[in-house]
């Protein structure tokens, strides 16, 4: 009351204000004008837009003034640090706010592991919300370490700062009402729910989308985008480190507005965002393709606020936090200054990391013989890389066959790649070809592998996918290339066997090393561990592996190597 007594007094001009941030252009999200006007700020939140006074001033003349960026749909794990880096790394970006699905900390950690990353997340400046995983697994075909139940859920949603349901991505399971997807949709908080429908049209997505699912990060093309948009879900237009759909979806920006259209990065690599930034640099490649510089500052910052009912956030108008940027220009959107709650980005505390969450990779031993192939000389099925994407291809290849074993063939662009099991040790590796990857020597490993994160390796060599196999084991997790027995570069995740605990900039540096050592050893796609992540994902057409095989994701059901 008293805050609110105080407030209203700044706002009549009874009272001087905290702070004013004086003489720039600021951004009305709800006209799209640009208001000459000074911001009132006063316990962190804004008081009025006028003409005010206060004790401390910024000028902002000649800047532009819009409000704090919102990241719609992000995955914290993905980034591969630990809350409080994250924050270092995105917050002078600009980035205040992310709503992140921690499904993936989910599957290697259970419930625990979200209350955790609950936990670790509070109290930083930058501010961060939840989702409920509603997938663990993703599917019946993947092994995590146990799924979440519906009890799980309830709890969870019960938490401050979780918003709702995170991504429904067993799409074929929620169209084909089947009961215990159905189950999770009436649930007691899943009134907000995130959806996951990628190559969804028609029927089939009338179909999800009455179930209450409004959203969709997943759309490729602008035909994909114009159907969610008609059907009243929300587009939650992506670019990430690997699914870069930003242009594909622009024009439905030019065709339609802004209405119901937020930005997300859904899985980004660190590096990628230290050199190329986080939401400002979606605004700012937006604005290159033309869109209008409002619209894509809307899209960044008030709609994500209006798809997740975030409503103290997304705006600088009375009532609303003080989440501030000063622009110099709208053409780089690197801001000069961010305010966060009417305050400067100060310098985050590191957050303890308890022992229980490390130690997760547990695997039976593997040695080349692990990961040979009995062939009787048929064609196989192959996964074949779609370049900057996270779809695949079902393709059909004659690979080279060696004293009766299929094996790996650079002449034919054919890779080997193995799923293992990681949370239990059953020894259950699943086998198959990737096409498109341009390896031509090692091997390429990787803990995290959504969403079940079990161990996937691709391959040249079975001794090669052996050692990087082996060698994460002794990590505890993370990311290695190997070529010739011996470890190239590598990345450690011990935390669930996803997350570093080591400072941002050398997370960054050692993240790359690893992207370089792939290149050098012939891999020409996209960025290569985020892509070896996606290949495991059985959520995702058209053909995927796990440890427990193939799985032709178009017809949801595992199908053999050999045709």
């Amino acid at each position: 009351m008293k805050r609110l007594r105080r407030r209203l007094a700044v706002a009549r001009g009874d009272e001087p204000a905290d702070l004013v941030v004086r003489g720039g252009r600021v951004l009305s999200v709800f006209t799209r004008e640009w208001l000459e006007v000074d911001v009132a700020i006063a316990d962190g939140v804004v008081a009025g837009l006028g003409e005010y006074e206060a004790g401390d001033t910024i000028d902002a003349s000649g800047r532009w003034v819009v409000p704090g960026f919102i990241d719609s749909h992000m995955h914290l794990e993905s980034v591969k640090l630990l809350p409080d880096e994250f924050a270092r790394l995105v917050l002078p970006l600009g980035t205040t706010a992310v709503v992140a699905d921690p499904h993936e900390i989910a599957n290697v950690l259970g419930v625990d592991g979200v209350h955790w990353l609950l936990d670790a997340s509070a109290g930083l400046q930058l501010e961060i919300f939840f989702m409920a995983p509603s997938c663990v697994p993703a599917s019946p075909f993947e092994s995590p370490r146990r799924p979440l139940t519906a009890g799980d859920l309830e709890a969870l949603m019960r938490r401050r700062r979780v918003l709702g349901l995170a991504e429904m991505m067993n799409f074929p399971g929620v169209i084909g009402a089947m009961p215990a997807e159905l189950e999770k949709l009436v649930l007691e908080g899943a009134e907000h729910v995130d959806g996951h429908a990628p190559g969804v049209l028609g029927k089939a997505l009338q179909a999800y989308a009455a179930t209450g699912i409004a959203s969709d990060h997943e759309a490729l093309t602008a035909e994909e985008g114009r159907e969610r948009l008609r059907a009243g879900m929300w587009l939650l237009i992506r670019e990430a480190s690997m699914a870069r759909n930003l242009k594909a979806l622009l024009p439905l920006v030019a065709e339609y507005g802004a209405s119901r259209i937020a930005f997300c990065t859904d899985d980004r690599d660190p590096e990628d965002i230290a050199d190329s930034g986080h939401l400002n640099g979606m605004v700012r490649d937006a604005v290159a393709a033309g869109i209008a510089a409002e619209d894509a500052l809307l899209m960044a910052s008030h709609h994500p606020a209006l798809w997740h009912r975030l409503s103290h956030l997304g705006a600088l108008a009375p009532g609303y936090q003080a989440d501030l940027l000063l622009l110099s220009d709208l053409e780089d959107f690197v801001p000069e200054l961010v305010l966060k709650r009417g305050e400067p980005v100060a310098e985050t505390e590191r957050a303890p990391v308890p022992e229980w969450v490390r130690q997760t990779v547990r695997i039976q031993p593997v040695t080349s013989a692990s990961f040979a192939i009995e062939s009787s000389g048929s064609t196989v099925r192959a996964i074949g890389l779609v370049p900057d994407q996270v779809v695949t291809e079902s393709l059909e290849r004659e690979p080279a066959v060696v004293d009766g074993r299929a094996v790996a063939d650079a002449d034919r662009d054919l890779a080997k790649i193995a799923v293992v099991e990681r949370h239990l040790a059953t020894g259950r590796i699943g086998l198959g070809f990737v096409a498109g990857s341009g390896l031509q020597r090692g091997a390429l490993a990787s803990s995290v592998a959504h969403d079940a994160h079990n161990i996937v390796v691709v391959g040249m060599d079975d001794a090669d996918m052996a050692a990087a196999v082996s060698r994460l084991a002794v990590l505890g997790g993370g990311i290695v290339a190997v070529e010739g027995g011996r470890v190239l570069a590598e990345c450690a995740l011990p935390v669930a066997g996803l997350l570093s605990d080591a400072p941002l900039a050398e997370v960054i540096a050692q993240s790359r090393a690893c992207n370089e050592a792939a290149t050098q050893l012939g891999w020409s796609g996209a960025t290569p561990f985020l892509t070896l992540s996606f290949l495991g994902l059985s959520v995702i057409p058209s053909l995927k592996i796990t440890d427990r095989g193939l799985v032709d994701v178009d017809r949801f059901e595992l199908v053999p190597l050999e045709l």
